[in-house]
C-alpha cells in the first residue's frame, strides 16, 4: 500500500502561532484554502483509492478539495484527531509561560507514555491513530490511500510504522500542507517522501 499523509494547511491559529489540538475545531484561513487546491493539483495524478480525514473542520475541509479532484467521498475517522492537549488549547506559544516549557522539555524526553495536563501522550495518540491505518492496510493492500491528519498523529504514524522510538519526535517537523508518503512492501515499509510543500 501506498500512504499519503498529508497535514491540513493553514488555520488562523497556525497564523497565530496557537497550540491547536484535538479540542479545538479551527477552520482553514486563506493561505490554508489555497494549499488545499495547489495540494488538490499536485496529487491529482494520483490513483487513489481512499480519502480519510480526521473529524476536525481544517482536515475535512482539506480533504474535500482534494477528494473533488478523484470523485471520492471524504471518510471521517476519530482515530485520526489531533492529539488531546488538555490545558495548552488555545495558548501562544510565545507566552507559555516557563512551568508549561519546562513541563514540554520534561514531556519530550519522556519516551512519550506522560500526558499533557488534562490531555493525552503520545503513546495513547499513537496506538489510536495506527488502529486506523492498520485498517486500512488490511483492505488496501495494493492501492493509494491518502489520511488528512495533524501534525503529531502524522509524526506518530510515520515512527510507528518505521518503528522509531517516541522520543526522537522532537527532531521532525512537518508544515501545515506537507505531505509525506509511506510503502508498505514485501521489502517492510519505506518512508519516500517526508514534508513535502515544494507544490
Amino acid at each position: 500500500m501506498k500512504l499519503i499523509l498529508v497535514r491540513h494547511g493553514e488555520t488562523y491559529w497556525n497564523e497565530e502561532r496557537r497550540v491547536q489540538g484535538g479540542g479545538s475545531d479551527i477552520r482553514l484561513n486563506d493561505v490554508g484554502v489555497k494549499q488545499a487546491h495547489k495540494l488538490a493539483s499536485f496529487l491529482k495524478n494520483e490513483n487513489i483509492a481512499v480519502i480519510i480525514s480526521s473529524p476536525l473542520q481544517r482536515a475535512v475541509s482539506t480533504a474535500e478539495v482534494l477528494a473533488s479532484q478523484h470523485q471520492l467521498p471524504v471518510e471521517v475517522d476519530e482515530g485520526l484527531k489531533e492529539i488531546e492537549v488538555g490545558e495548552l488549547e488555545g495558548l501562544s506559544l510565545s507566552t507559555l509561560n516557563t512551568t508549561f516549557s519546562q513541563f514540554l522539555m520534561r514531556w519530550w524526553k519522556g519516551g512519550g507514555s506522560e500526558r499533557l495536563p488534562k490531555g493525552e501522550s503520545l503513546v495513547e495518540l499513537q496506538e489510536r491513530s495506527w488502529a486506523t491505518i492498520e485498517r486500512l492496510l488490511a483492505g488496501n493492500e495494493d492501492g493509494t490511500v491518502v489520511v488528512v491528519s495533524h501534525y503529531f498523529v502524522i509524526l506518530a504514524v510515520i515512527f510507528k510504522a518505521l518503528n522509531l522510538p517516541l522520543e526522537n519526535l522532537p527532531k521532525f517537523k512537518v508544515d501545515p500542507g506537507g505531505v509525506s508518503i509511506l510503502e508498505f512492501g514485501d521489502y517492510g515499509t519505506r518512508l519516500v517522501t517526508f514534508n513535502n510543500t515544494s507544490y
